[in-house]
């Protein structure tokens, strides 16, 4: 029971950390978020870590940041459809820019959410590292 707690805990800061920092992107780019932008960049955060510890150490970091930006453009996708266009919440809208997919995915933050992952796995590493006594990251010329 205390191993469950632990990872409980372990998680719902790193998805706490994660989100924080979205959201704070968020504001800094734009002026205004949406409170489920936390939950999906808390979400995100963690999933980047996942795959980053699940993918095999010798997986080039430019690797696990495409599988990353995957990750998080298929929860924006599921998020946008459900906040925007089921819910009508309109919390973004890429309707205007190229290769958008019923305007809740595109291309070009697709990009974005590519070079943002590797934020994301750099600090889940220290994270990890400096508070849960995991193994001190190792980047070898960024790209092993």
């Amino acid at each position: 029971m205390d191993r469950l707690l632990w990872l409980t805990a372990k998680y719902l800061f790193l998805f706490s950390l994660g989100g924080s920092i979205y959201y704070l992107i968020e504001v800094l780019y734009s002026g205004s978020s949406h409170p489920a932008m936390f939950l999906l960049g808390g979400l995100c955060f963690v999933v980047c870590g996942l795959i980053n510890k699940k993918v095999a150490k010798t997986t080039p970091i430019y690797i696990k940041m495409l599988y990353c930006a995957v990750a998080i453009t298929y929860f924006e996708f599921i998020a946008g459809v459900g906040l925007n266009l089921y819910m009508g919440l309109k919390v973004w809208d890429y309707h205007e820019l190229p290769f958008n997919f019923f305007g809740q995915i595109c291309l070009p933050f697709s990009i974005v959410w590519y070079f943002l992952s590797m934020g994301a796995i750099v600090i889940d590493d220290y994270v990890r590292y400096w508070f849960y006594g995991e193994e001190k990251p190792n980047y070898k010329g960024i790209v092993n």
